[in-house]
């Protein structure tokens, strides 16, 4: 029971828009990033600390560290390799890692978390990493978005909640059936029949989960004390609209992930493209530009992007092949 368990909980986070991309319009950017790590490291939240208090993935380029100080850390120029697909691409994404634990002994394994797999060729399919997503507004008058500056840094999500937080828009959860398994289910994430917990039922398809990230900035401060005043979600909804309030008046590409997660659930974001990749890409988008098809920005191969690993900064054993007795850390089980 505890081996079924499991893999029904490890199944791959699917696509939320695999079969929605020509419906809704080609205004948004999708690719596959592998796992650069697995460690206690949050230079957002804990800022030098090693270890942090509780264990991510971490994707993205590989001069990811514990301190990540803005501006002058600049990842497109420190890293010398990236594990997402867009070459380009150095930012960093790291979310917290989930636990399963056994109803027989109460150990501790860490469930997988991974990109998408068989929606199209280019996708990554192994075991780690995340598919990330940048969109345009997906109504409105005004489809230009500004992208964000060097330094940019975001959280979202709460590691602490343990219940449906009033007016919560970041975290959103889909059961899938079992022939939804490859193609990830229809409809745009965060409908009204996803969930802001985990289901109560089993899945025979897998869990598909969706971190959205705020798509209005103030245009000025990179970062804000909590990683979140200086963003705001767009008024009265949390997917890509093209109205923003004048506290924080630019429309920025919103950032969603697919992953594997919960209430507690939280996603970290740091901005670390290649001078003008990322604009050029947005402005292309709805032509010749579409998920990665697209010409004004570089593919590397699969094997490049699964190749590029960071060893751990804090060594430690964080369950992802043995059964831990406690979370690391001794993070208490809430």
């Amino acid at each position: 029971m505890v081996s079924s368990l499991f893999a029904l909980v490890a199944l791959l986070a699917q696509d939320a828009f695999a079969q929605t991309g020509s419906a809704r319009g080609a205004n948004f950017l999708r690719f596959g990033c592998s796992q650069l790590s697995v460690e206690r490291i949050d230079p957002l939240v804990n800022p030098g600390l090693i270890p942090s208090a509780h264990t991510h993935q971490i994707v993205g380029g590989n001069s990811f560290n514990s301190t990540m100080t803005p501006v002058s850390q600049d990842p497109s120029t420190t890293s010398s390799c990236t594990s997402c697909k867009l070459s380009e691409d150095f930012s960093n994404y790291w979310t917290a890692s989930i636990y399963f634990q056994s109803p027989e002994n109460g150990t501790f394994k860490r469930v997988p978390q991974m990109a998408n797999g068989r929606l199209n060729g280019t996708l990554l399919e192994q075991d780690g990493g995340l598919t990330i997503y940048y969109m345009q507004p997906f109504s409105g008058t005004n489809l230009n978005v500004t992208v964000m500056s060097p330094g940019f840094r975001m959280l979202t999500g709460d590691p602490m909640l343990r219940s449906q937080a009033n007016g919560s828009v970041a975290i959103c959860h889909r059961c899938l059936a079992a022939n939804e398994r490859m193609t990830g289910g229809s409809g745009a994430p965060c409908s009204s029949t996803d969930t802001a917990s985990f289901p109560t039922t089993p899945c025979p398809g897998g869990i598909r989960a969706t971190v959205i990230f705020p798509s209005c900035w103030d245009g000025k401060n990179l970062d804000s004390p909590d990683n979140r005043s200086h963003v705001y979600y767009q008024p009265g909804s949390a997917l890509a609209g093209d109205a923003c309030p004048s506290s924080h008046p630019v429309r920025i590409p919103q950032v969603m992930y697919e992953i594997i997660t919960g209430y507690g659930a939280h996603g970290d974001y740091l901005f670390g493209w290649k001078a003008g990749a990322l604009q050029r890409a947005m402005n292309a988008l709805g032509t010749n530009c579409f998920s990665e098809t697209c010409p004004v920005l570089e593919l590397q191969p699969s094997s490049n992007a699964i190749n590029c690993t960071k060893p751990q900064q804090a060594v430690e054993d964080v369950g992802s092949d043995t059964w831990l007795k406690e979370l690391p850390g001794g993070m208490k089980v809430q």
